[in-house]
């Protein structure tokens, strides 16, 4: 890594150049009706990119009905979608930020109720569905719905989805798609041989539980612009024996920047509900340090990552090239400007809230400094 590389360094794909290394990470916010998105949304996604981030990512966004996780999820299903998307992205936009979508499919965790209501499965009556598809029919667990193996058709069906949600992405003004293969949803489900339990050409051996997702890779490049970046959120370790693990995951790193993605987004975990994470600030940190390593893609790092020191360490060491953030967003949506000040960077505070946020940086930088 470049020695002037820091948490405020400008970062360049393609041909997109981020303006510093933070990146608001997708978060679910379940506020959606009928997949559209809504001022909560606007508001939500906006501030952050009003607080300093390089790129602003919305959150799973279904690219079918079926592929919703709650009936609040955002969708990207139906053109009608991408109005809102449109203003959502110009706004970023005209904040000096970039805007990300990420594409998902729930698979086997589809049609759930909402994380603050009484976790279970929704019955249709309840406004949920019933067609919930995964590799293999076997429930996520006891409270979730039982889904349907995917037939061929079914397959075929996921990979044009992907499709068109990428096309509508594009319309929308967005920048960066990033595909969703991650926490025991679809596409993870189809990588671990825990939820896939598959006889055919997508199950069994490595090559062929990673077919989907290098198929839907594969057709998402084709049709999103050459210039512009695709990013992959993998779970690196199902942290559970005889699951998808690191090996693999740098295994994949390498298959996926031979088919065109340009960045792999290391989280972990989420395929199934009794794993014991050893959680503890940056404690994923260390698979994107190896994926980039060793697949010699570049890589985004999430997960408890909360303070300026920490997140500048792991780009000025190597360990990966972005830092993504949720949670320290949602209680500090100006963490990106905070984080500048205490790093000692340029600020960048709106200019309508210049003359305040600049007097209250000084009294800061006084106290620091005492």
């Amino acid at each position: 890594m470049d020695s002037a590389s820091d948490l405020f360094s400008p970062f360049t794909l393609r041909g997109l150049q981020l303006p510093n290394r933070i990146v608001v990470s997708p978060m679910c916010q379940y506020s959606s009706t009928d997949g559209f998105a809504t001022n909560w949304h606007l508001v939500h996604l906006g501030s952050r990119a009003v607080g300093g981030a390089g790129l602003v990512i919305a959150e799973a966004t279904a690219v079918s009905p079926e592929g919703r996780i709650t009936p609040g999820d955002l969708g990207i299903w139906k053109d009608d979608h991408t109005g809102k998307l449109r203003e959502i992205a110009e706004f970023i936009h005209s904040q000096g930020c970039y805007a990300g979508i990420q594409l998902a499919h729930a698979g086997r965790k589809a049609s759930m109720s909402r994380p603050w209501e009484r976790e279970r499965w929704l019955a249709p009556e309840e406004g949920g569905w019933s067609n919930i598809v995964a590799p293999s029919p076997i429930p996520f667990a006891p409270n979730y719905g039982k889904p349907c193996g995917l037939d061929e058709r079914g397959i075929h069906k996921v990979i044009t989805d992907f499709v068109a949600a990428t096309e509508r992405a594009r319309e929308a003004g967005f920048d960066i798609v990033e595909i969703h293969a991650a926490h025991g949803y679809l596409l993870h489900e189809f990588l671990s041989p825990i939820s896939n339990q598959r006889e055919d050409s997508y199950g069994g051996a490595f090559e062929n539980r990673i077919r989907l997702l290098v198929e839907v890779v594969d057709a998402v490049r084709e049709t999103w612009p050459e210039n512009l970046p695709i990013y992959v959120r993998i779970s690196a370790t199902d942290w559970v024996e005889g699951g998808w693990d690191p090996e693999q995951s740098v295994q994949l790193a390498k298959i996926l920047k031979e088919h065109g993605v340009d960045l792999v987004d290391a989280s972990s975990g989420g395929l199934v509900p009794n794993a014991r994470i050893p959680a503890g600030p940056g404690f994923q940190t260390p698979f994107a340090e190896r994926i980039r390593r060793e697949a010699g893609i570049a890589t985004g790092t999430v997960g408890l990552i909360t303070d300026s020191a920490q997140a500048d360490m792991i780009v000025r060491t190597g360990q990966a090239d972005l830092v993504f953030i949720a949670r320290e967003f949602l209680r500090d949506p100006y963490w990106a400007i905070h984080a500048a000040a205490e790093l000692r960077k340029e600020i960048t505070w709106p200019v309508q809230y210049l003359r305040a946020a600049a007097s209250g940086t000084q009294a800061r930088m006084e106290v620091a400094e005492d």
